[in-house]
């Protein structure tokens, strides 16, 4: 049986819900499995039949040396989500490719360092003026973090949540805030080799003029869904869009309704996500036999 990886960092130790269902489930197989801090020099990665990307949770603080680490280790081993999608996916730039491709996704605008801010600020207020709130967010980042809601009638405090992010060379996403989701909340949609396994609801996280989280992630609030026919059917057309070789091992497709109550996909999770197995009876035996399938695949 293969020797696998489940990667984490040092700062994301012990708090991972998914990581011992997962060691567990391997193990009971004859896996040879453990969890790995990526950023531990001491690590022999080449000594795994298969990395795979589990609560990597601060790669966004120094995304640079975690993309170099992941080349690294893509010569050593077998990485999955594959190099090119963790290239692609953890900069939401790659929301551009999906309305491309016709995908309904929430409706946002890029800030670029250089970019006339109080010109993007107001584009946007104009081209949604029937949203209460403006969520600020980096193009790079993670579990909330430097996220915020902002009522559209504090026009300088979101200039200065935007200066501040550009200030410190990140591009930034501006989007409406859909109000539906305090109601609705998310529905988190969990595919596995392409297959729909289960998905989850995630209670609002943003508040309104609140400060950003201060912790690696903000507090979920989390419960089983059935999703909808047309929940299902965003999701898989947004993974039908995906730019490589499908299917992926694993992804999650994130998506919130819009003032219409039409599904619009608010994140394409590849990299890092949170799968949620304890939330659907038999997601961990899935994503486990998923798991030992390609480790052992040619």
């Amino acid at each position: 049986m293969p020797r696998i990886a489940l990667v984490t960092a040092r700062a994301a130790r012990g708090t991972d819900p998914d990581m011992p269902p997962l060691l567990a489930a391997l193990r009971d197989v004859g896996v040879d499995a453990h969890a790995a801090d990526w950023d531990d020099d001491a690590v022999d990665w080449s000594r795994f039949d298969l990395a795979l990307l589990r609560s990597t949770w601060d790669y966004f603080e120094r995304l640079p040396d975690f993309l170099d680490w992941a080349t690294r280790v893509s010569a050593l081993t077998r990485l999955l989500n594959p190099i090119e999608v963790i290239r692609w996916n953890t900069d939401k730039h790659y929301l551009a490719h999906l309305v491309r491709a016709d995908v309904p996704v929430v409706p946002g605008r890029f800030v670029e360092p250089g970019d006339a801010i109080g010109e993007a600020v107001d584009g946007l207020l104009q081209a949604h003026p029937h949203s209460a709130d403006v969520v600020v967010k980096p193009a790079v980042g993670a579990g909330s973090r430097d996220a915020q809601r902002h009522s559209r009638a504090q026009r300088n405090a979101i200039i200065a949540h935007v200066k501040r992010l550009l200030d410190a060379n990140r591009s930034v996403l501006l989007q409406p805030y859909l109000h539906r989701v305090d109601e609705h909340g998310e529905t988190a949609l969990l595919f596995f080799e392409g297959v729909f396994s289960h998905a989850i609801r995630k209670g609002p996280l943003l508040q309104r003029d609140a400060a950003p989280t201060a912790g690696l992630y903000a507090e979920e609030t989390i419960a089983p869904r059935a999703p909808s026919a047309d929940e299902r059917a965003i999701a898989q057309q947004a993974l039908d869009a995906i730019p490589f070789h499908r299917p992926l091992l694993y992804a999650r497709v994130d998506v919130i309704r819009d003032d219409q109550d039409a599904p619009r996909v608010l994140e394409l999770e590849l990299v890092e996500p949170s799968v949620f197995v304890a939330y659907a009876e038999g997601a961990t035996a899935r994503f486990a036999r998923a798991i030992v399938q390609r480790a052992l695949a040619d």
